[in-house]
């Protein structure tokens, strides 16, 4: 079937588009899914290890969000500029979002002692930007100055320590920083859950993909076949590769904690043995068939979005859409700093 993007809609009220996140992470609401009979129940997230099964593969993306967001001015005119950093081109070379008029050869005077010059408009909504710091002096004056890159959704002054911590995943590895957005089903899980988690005999796996602009990206054309991802980097470890492997031949659940880590899996070459990296700008809609992912926690998603269209390839477009209406009409929080589905 050929699907239009329309037809991934759902009403929202917007007070139910969560603003700030429940806490305890793992207090979250949590709806249940069955993919195979459509069946929904109703649980909070520190039930979901009652779900789990001895020897089922728990797959989290360990991806480190950066605070991506940096507000400026320009040099000459001192108008206010905000960068919105997304990809590292070469040391000190960025692609960027650039939110104000600026033109190429300018500079913006960032805080923390960092300037930047505008090298280039690459025609497509984002800017080549040259920066005057590099590696860790680089990071260094990131850390200082740079916001965490909430959603347009979040209707709310960033609060520089709370969202720092909040929106980032608890596992998330200090040694795979590169993600603009948060791998936000990962966000529900406490140290402790985990631990329980790992003592009941489920296998804990970590990916890393790091999150770009893409993922989110609005879809601009009518039919779900025409929309094109764009490329993220993908990284999964020998060991990791292994544990998959071997979970396959045995008939093991892989549950996959979130779109990107599912994306990441199905991405993955099960033939190959030992570290896989790879770019992936797999587009998953209905009428996919999945190869790794038997289970997923996610987050509830944006209307339109390629988020939606993939968990509608995994339990079936009217099954989700059943599963939206009940989770509307049952106060939901949505989004990323929302509640929880686990289809399984």
């Amino acid at each position: 079937m050929d699907y239009l993007v329309k037809d991934f809609s759902f009403k929202l009220p917007q007070e139910l588009i969560a603003q700030k996140p429940v806490k305890p992470r793992d207090h979250s609401r949590l709806l249940l899914l069955n993919k195979k009979t459509g069946a929904l129940a109703h649980q909070h997230f520190y039930d979901f290890i009652n779900y789990l099964h001895p020897g089922d593969v728990l797959v989290l993306n360990d991806s480190k969000v950066f605070p991506a967001r940096l507000i400026g001015k320009k040099e000459i005119s001192g108008g206010q500029v905000e960068v919105f950093l997304h990809r590292v081109i070469d040391d000190a070379v960025w692609e960027c979002l650039i939110g104000g008029r600026v033109k190429e050869g300018g500079t913006i005077v960032l805080s923390a002692g960092l300037t930047a010059q505008v090298l280039k408009n690459n025609q497509d909504g984002t800017w080549q930007v040259k920066f005057n710091k590099v590696g860790k002096q680089f990071w260094l004056a990131i850390s200082k100055t740079g916001l965490m890159p909430l959603p347009p959704y979040i209707k709310r002054p960033i609060k520089t320590s709370s969202d720092k911590a909040d929106y980032q995943t608890v596992f998330a590895n200090p040694q795979k920083i590169g993600s603009v957005a948060a791998p936000t089903a990962g966000r529900h899980f406490t140290k402790n859950l985990l631990s329980q988690i790992k003592k009941k005999g489920v296998k804990v796996v970590f990916v890393t993909l790091h999150v770009g602009l893409g993922t989110f990206a609005p879809v601009k054309v009518d039919s779900v076949k025409d929309h094109k991802m764009h490329s993220e980097l993908a990284e999964i470890s020998s060991e990791a590769v292994s544990i998959i492997r071997q979970a396959k031949k045995q008939g093991q659940r892989i549950i996959a904690v979130g779109t990107t880590s599912a994306r990441t899996l199905e991405s993955m070459d099960l033939k190959k043995i030992g570290q896989q990296t790879f770019w992936t700008d797999i587009f998953i809609y209905p009428g996919y068939k999945f190869k790794m992912v038997d289970a997923l926690v996610t987050n509830f998603h944006l209307p339109h979005s390629t988020l939606l269209m993939l968990v509608s390839a995994l339990a079936s477009k009217d099954y989700i859409d059943k599963a939206y209406k009940e989770a509307v009409k049952q106060r939901y929080r949505f989004f990323s700093y929302g509640d929880v589905m686990f289809i399984s």
